[in-house]
């Protein structure tokens, strides 16, 4: 493992238009600026897709290797990479749009590549354990209207609730989100929220 190494996941479909592209932008400056012998692995998830789970993944993933067949070894191939790609992170930024009221597919095609028994979860006597500890996860969130989970507009968001619950069952417990919201509200509105969540995501990436 790396020193510093950032793994920075970017779910947004939008470019130069893209609000939550433009939070990661800044994260990924000011964490170079901070780490300035890190690495940075750039995981444009709207670019390239991952691969929908199949029924040669599910071989792959839950029969032992020897009888594989080329498809399950194939969707091994794929889902390892990324999962290899997590654990030589030290920290984790995903940036996203909550698509309605919850994460992009591409996001959770991403999540079921990773979750995976014996790598980055496992069953103890007691439950489950996740294998994947020790990195932070920061999670720069864009949206339209204000789905903060402490404000009224909280009760419809689903995207916070599930990646804490997900990322904490692999052992991701350290996770921080940063929300610019109220971006379908008016030009000022929207530049305030924007102004503020760019400088909540630089603190973060300086920590």
């Amino acid at each position: 493992m790396n020193a510093a190494t950032l793994l920075h996941l970017d779910a947004s479909p939008r470019g130069a238009r893209s609000h939550s592209r433009q939070l990661g932008r800044e994260f990924v400056a000011t964490w170079q600026a901070s780490h300035p012998t890190g690495l940075v692995v750039i995981r444009d998830l709207a670019a390239t897709p991952p691969p929908f789970v199949s029924e040669p993944w599910v071989e792959g993933a839950f029969t032992p290797p020897a009888g594989h067949s080329p498809a399950a070894q194939a969707a091994m191939t794929i889902s390892n990479a990324y999962v290899d790609e997590l654990l030589a992170a030290t920290e984790i930024v995903i940036t996203t749009p909550l698509y309605n009221l919850s994460i992009p597919a591409v996001l959770k095609a991403w999540i079921d590549q990773i979750v995976r028994f014996g790598r980055t979860f496992e069953k103890a006597p007691q439950g489950f354990n996740g294998l994947v500890t020790g990195k932070k996860v920061r999670v720069l969130v864009a949206s339209g209207s204000d789905f903060r989970p402490a404000m009224s507009g909280g009760g419809y968001n689903f995207l916070e609730p599930y990646l804490r619950a997900v990322l904490g069952f692999i052992g991701l417990t350290e996770v921080e989100f940063v929300y610019a919201h109220s971006l379908s509200q008016s030009p000022d509105v929207s530049a305030e929220a924007i102004t503020a969540a760019i400088a909540a995501s630089r603190k973060l990436a300086a920590a």
